[in-house]
């Protein structure tokens, strides 16, 4: 993949992408929510398809030629079907988020009350936080996770359920580390008459194959995204039971989106194949094996983990007893060329922009190949960094260890720079 004529037009942007390769060549990224997408997703969302508007639907689209746009998005919907045994899927959202306000403008008015797991506990911005349109449109109410265990209480769920009457309550998490019993809060739902939106955009891989249970059987609605598990490009996608399709299509065009972003579709049908393969389950389970092991590691030299490990790719590590504030944290890993980022932990004291706490995720390292014994020279650079936050000399001397790690698991080696 070469750049010549960006090099030539633009090189401001050029160099900008050239130093983007090379941070994530050199530098150890453990965000939960990012992923390094494969070479032939890279190629299909850099496309011609970038050219080409299809509002619309396949056969149904409002512009003229449209038959190949029909196919990539008919291969998308298709792939995403058997992926997940999804009775309907709409594949156009740009993103999570747009695609929960897809399926709360499908089935609910303004006003009308929402149950989600706290941001602040582990939740989403689009689940109800009041800076955030779910938040601003609907009534929303909150359930978080035990202060002991680091758990949701399921039953403390159903009793916010039967006192606030929701319209909708909602699973899914951006920082909760344990499986989420998907059955249990169906039933919940149904007790007080609610719809059941499950976002699975952190889980998305692991329940594509098998390695977490799929909310598809139980949910009225599924959305995802599909750039952190699964590997894809950046967007969103909504599952649904066959009665609610006409509802979110309708409400993503025309109600919310005009033109889909079709390079990023044909993207999202590439994502969708390799998703099927033995490697990609493979992958997907050395991810849990990666994240167990880099939990346990970091427990052994003193880290509390939230909830006390992980049965997914992420953890949310509590840094109180280090006293070091998150975001001091990131600063003082990143320096050392690991990337993580700041977060609240449950009951935190210190504002978001702060945190008593930082996420780590191992999509991205388990894409490189890494495995076991790597997490736990990764856990022993994280905590020499965390235990000498100041100590410049520590800290380029951990940088040395990380780019000789990045060097022996190279990735993108076949982007000319």
């Amino acid at each position: 993949m070469k750049m010549i004529e960006l090099k030539k037009s633009d090189p401001e942007v050029y160099n900008a992408i050239v130093e983007e390769i090379k941070r994530e060549r050199d530098t150890i990224v453990l965000i939960a929510s990012e992923n390094y997408a494969s070479r032939a997703v890279i190629e299909a969302q850099g496309s011609v398809f970038t050219n080409k508007y299809a509002e619309g639907y396949p056969g149904k689209r409002y512009y003229g030629g449209c038959e190949y746009a029909d196919v990539v998005e008919s291969l998308a919907i298709s792939r995403a079907e058997e992926l997940f045994s999804a009775e309907h899927v709409n594949v156009q959202p740009h993103s999570g988020t747009q695609a929960n306000m897809a399926v709360y403008f499908s089935v609910l008015k303004p006003g009308d009350k929402i149950l989600g797991l706290s941001l602040s506990h582990g939740g989403h911005l689009s689940h109800g936080v009041q800076v955030n349109f779910s938040g601003m449109i609907y009534k929303t109410y909150f359930y978080g996770v035990d202060k002991k265990t680091g758990l949701i209480d399921y039953e403390k769920v159903r009793k916010l359920a039967k006192r606030h009457k929701p319209k909708m309550l909602l699973a899914g998490a951006s920082a909760y580390s344990r499986i989420i019993d998907f059955k249990t809060l169906s039933d919940i739902a149904k007790e007080v008459n609610a719809y059941f939106l499950a976002d699975i955009a952190h889980i998305a891989g692991l329940i594509a194959t098998g390695n977490h249970p799929s909310p598809v059987p139980y949910a009225d609605f599924v959305t995802t995204t599909t750039h952190k598990t699964l590997r894809g490009p950046r967007g969103g996608m909504i599952m649904c039971r066959a009665e609610y399709a006409k509802a979110i299509d309708k409400m993503v065009f025309p109600g919310l989106q005009g033109g889909p972003l079709m390079h990023v579709i044909a993207a999202k049908a590439v994502a969708f194949k390799e998703a099927m393969t033995a490697e990609f389950k493979h992958y997907q389970l050395q991810i849990i094996k990666n994240a167990k092991e880099l939990s346990e590691a970091l427990v052994k030299r003193g880290f509390k983990i939230i909830s006390g490990g992980t049965d997914t790719h992420l953890m949310l590590i509590d840094l109180t007893d280090k006293n070091i504030t998150g975001k001091d944290a990131e600063t003082a890993l990143d320096l050392a060329g690991i990337t993580v980022n700041k977060n609240s932990i449950p009951h935190d004291t210190l504002p978001a922009t702060i945190t008593s706490g930082i996420r780590i995720g191992t999509p991205i390292v388990t894409n490189r190949k890494m495995k076991e014994p790597e997490m736990v020279v990764v856990a022993d650079l994280i905590s020499k960094v965390l235990d000498n936050p100041q100590d410049i000399s520590v800290i380029s001397h951990i940088r040395e260890k990380i780019k000789a790690l990045c060097k022996k698991f190279p990735v993108y080696e076949d982007v000319e720079i």
